[in-house]
């Protein structure tokens, strides 16, 4: 966070029901940890049980609400299904979609199986598409709704080593748009988020060399290392009223990568 800076809080998303997919890590968890300090009632999943009970721990007598976590692997539709009917009778009805988990491991395209291009999509894009059709009959019911699908940048540098990845980071932004007009007579509000080099644990971990990062600095027009928080405050938003005549869009936050 940079000297001096202060942030919004949104009267609207106190108590609001709010779904986080892939919840118990990186900008996800802090997804989570956002909602629950605007004073929201967040639900999330995750396959990280260990992460995902470390992060309620860690967010005891910090918000009105109590995370609730539920084990979920999201590429098993049945098991997403339940989960969210889970959880809506344990909170009620779902107010807030965040579609965020994603797994960003490389793969050689000379290498890539029919088995490896399916189980890419299935982990990147596919429960997304489901998480909604899940969410859709409680908010037309509510007659509103907020669903963020997260996609990223990659698919616009181009970002290579990682082409099923990529693939699918790019059909969520047609999955946002043709959703934001299927839902949209019933005020549900459909956008995108589209991260890009965001210095997470697992980045920093795996990917973040000094020539990694020397090309991101060369790249970005803001000087510096983007957070899960810029991405999170982003996120907020377009859950809360204040983004209510916002639908249909796309939202790089990539430090002026792009």
């Amino acid at each position: 966070m940079i000297q001096g800076q202060q942030f919004a809080s949104y009267p609207s998303l106190q108590h609001r029901i709010v779904l986080v997919t892939g919840g118990a890590s990186g900008i996800g968890a802090t997804m989570v940890e956002q909602f629950a300090r605007q004073g929201a009632r967040v639900a999330f999943l995750d396959i990280a049980s260990d992460l995902a009970q470390q992060l309620v721990d860690k967010l005891k007598g910090e918000s009105a609400h109590l995370p609730i976590f539920v084990s979920c692997d999201l590429t098993d539709i049945s098991a997403l299904r339940a989960a969210v009917s889970e959880i809506g009778t344990m909170v009620g009805q779902i107010e807030v979609l965040i579609n965020n988990a994603a797994n960003d491991n490389r793969h050689s395209y000379a290498e890539l199986t029919p088995e490896g291009w399916d189980a890419a999509m299935a982990v990147n894009l596919r429960h997304q598409f489901f998480a909604i059709q899940a969410v859709a009959p409680g908010m037309i019911a509510n007659g509103s709704g907020s669903i963020i699908n997260m996609s990223s940048i990659s698919w616009m540098v181009p970002s290579i080593g990682m082409p099923a990845y990529v693939t699918a980071k790019s059909a969520i932004i047609g999955l946002t748009r043709t959703m934001s007009h299927e839902l949209g007579t019933a005020n549900i509000r459909v956008n995108a988020v589209l991260p890009g080099a965001i210095l997470t644990e697992r980045q920093r971990r795996l990917w973040w060399t000094p020539a990694y990062e020397s090309n991101i600095m060369r790249r970005q027009s803001l000087k510096r290392h983007l957070t899960e928080e810029d991405v999170a405050r982003l996120v907020l938003f377009l859950a809360a009223d204040d983004s209510s005549g916002i639908t249909n869009q796309s939202y790089v936050i990539d430090g002026g990568w792009v």
